[in-house]
Formats: C-alpha cells, structure tokens, sequence
C-alpha cells in the first residue's frame, strides 16, 4: 500500500482507538523476536496503538483492527488442533508499512491456515506512521521490516521441532505491503541484513514457497515513486518500461522460491504492474510461478468474502501448495 494513503484520519483511514498494544486472543502469547533493542531502531511520534476502522472503511460488512507505532516486533504462534502437514507459513500483514492490518490480513489467515493443518507464525513487524520521525518502508529505503522477517524466518526452523513443523515447508504470506516484504525476503535470504544476534541466525531465512497478495513497490515504476516521495531522484535507462520492469531492489534469480501472485485489475492502491512485473522476472528466471489476475476485486479485502471472485482466493492457495507438494 503506498503510505500516502495511511496518514490516519485524512480520508482512508479514520478510526476509532480501542487501546494500546496489540494481543492476540485467549490462549497465544506473542514472542519477542529480538533478545534487545531492535537493530536500526527508529524513534516514532506516539506509543503502539490499535485502532478499529470506522463504517465507510468496513470489509465484508465488519469493522477491521490495525496497530501503529509499532517498535517491540513480535510473533505469534498458531498450532493445528488437529492433524498437521508440517508445513508453516509466516503471515505479514498490510498497512503501507505505516500500520499493520492485524486481523484483516492476520489473525483471519492464521484461523484459516491452522484448519488446514498448517502452523502459522503472525509476525507484528515495525511500522511507523507518518510525521516528523523516519518513517518505515519498503527494502533498502528502511531495513527495519526485512530484519524482522529473517529473523522471525530463524527463529521459526530453530524452534521446528519443538513447534512440530518441517524446516524444509516454511513459507511466507502476505498482503500489499506485506506481499512486497514477501518479494524482499524471497529475494534476500542469502546474508542477513543485520549483525548476527545468535544461534536463529545462522538458520536459513530462504522461504520454501511464497504467496504475495496484491503487492506494492515491485515495479520500477513504483520504485521510483516511492524515490520521490524520499526526495530522491531514480535514474533509469532511457526507453526502458518502468511499469513492467521489476524494481531492482527485489533481485529475483532461479533459487527464488515458487510463488503464488494474485492481483485485481481495478486496484486503486497497488496497480496490476507490481505484480506482473514481479510475475514476469519470476517466469524469465525459471522459478516455479502461478498467477490469478481478476477484473475487479479491489485492495485489502483479506480473506473476507465478498461478491467478488478474486475472494475465492484461499482455495487457490490450498490447491498450489498440495502442486508444489508443501501439504498433502
């Protein structure tokens, strides 16, 4: 999601505060994914928060929670109650990297995920809202997202056998924003982006398989907006497609990991270029990648139901990890 769009009550996003402090429900504990201070820590304008959206912001008829300010990044586990395939997948929620969609895009995944028999792992990464503080962002204009995913990605297969999953069926998920911190971790898994902290970090951060939901900043077009918007000037080559080239901060190469893409043509936020772009460097490079692009469907509407095909999606999703052999 472009953070244009998230400056809380300037028109998209006004809410209603319902406390401080994100937690999930009755029976999960969040986990610290950092044993200090986080690296790069930022300063922000006001403690976590979370806020509920008001009527003309509801999906599926229900209001949505998002937290902002987010400095202390956690993650939390869902296990299967019943039979599980070993697979696992860490869930980034969306909010323009300025606000996380905690249940629109989180718990309501991990509720689905688990019935399937799958772990999942809701990471609570940093985000900062707009102001006079540095504001979070995409890789490598802010490397405060990116850090918190590898790490959480090391802590998931340290902890595999004690969490009952196979370290060599863990993916990634995650939507707009989200779905582009799916690309950077896709793309960047071979070094870490921070000093190594301990033993997590010498485990694999590389995905096992990747669904990025209507992802952002993927396009070099959408790079060089986001250059704008820092005062930055992105230079490219002349007669060059940016709306179909790839961002170049995103270096998709053959051990990528095989990717799920899906997108809605009528997208206000995250246009249909970021993820064709991404789909067309994924395909060019050989990794394994499946893509469903839906005349309407809109932006962030999670897994709720709606009219709308495109939110047939989860079972897509079922159906390709049984394809690339993840679940059976």
């Amino acid at each position: 999601m472009r953070a244009i769009l998230f400056v809380v009550c300037a028109g998209l996003m006004c809410g209603v505060a319902s406390g401080q402090v994100w937690e999930p429900s009755v029976g999960h504990t969040q986990i610290a994914i950092w044993p200090g201070v986080a690296p790069d820590a930022q300063p922000v304008k006001g403690p976590e928060s979370v806020v509920m959206t008001e009527a003309k912001e509801y999906v599926g008829g229900r209001a949505w929670a998002y937290v902002s300010n987010v400095t202390r990044p956690t993650m939390t586990v869902y296990s299967p109650k019943g039979g599980n395939t070993g697979a696992a997948v860490v869930v980034f929620p969306g909010g323009g990297y300025q606000i996380l969609a905690m249940d629109l895009e989180g718990t309501e995944v991990c509720d689905w995920l688990v019935a399937k028999g799958v772990t999942c792992v809701l990471l609570k990464y940093r985000v900062t809202d707009v102001g006079r503080y540095p504001k979070s962002g995409p890789y490598p204009e802010s490397k405060m997202a990116l850090e918190d995913a590898q790490r959480a990605m090391g802590l998931v297969r340290m902890h595999a056998a004690e969490w009952h999953i196979d370290p060599h069926k863990v993916g990634v998920l995650g939507f707009s924003a989200g779905g582009h911190l799916v690309a950077a971790i896709s793309t960047h898994y071979d070094k870490r982006v921070y000093a190594e902290v301990d033993a997590a970090d010498r485990e694999s951060c590389r995905p096992d398989f990747a669904v990025s939901l209507y992802p952002g900043h993927l396009s070099l077009a959408a790079a060089a907006w986001d250059a704008h918007e820092n005062g930055r000037v992105l230079a490219h080559a002349a007669g060059a497609n940016e709306h179909l080239t790839l961002n170049p901060a995103v270096p998709v190469t053959k051990q990528t990991p095989p990717t799920f893409l899906l997108q809605a043509e009528d997208d206000h936020v995250d246009s249909v270029e970021d993820a064709l772009s991404y789909y067309l460097a994924l395909r060019g490079a050989g990794v394994p990648v499946e893509m469903h692009l839906y005349a309407t469907g809109g932006h962030a509407f999670g897994l709720r139901r709606t009219k709308e095909a495109i939110t047939e999606w989860p079972g897509l999703v079922e159906r390709w990890m049984k394809s690339i052999g993840m679940v059976e």
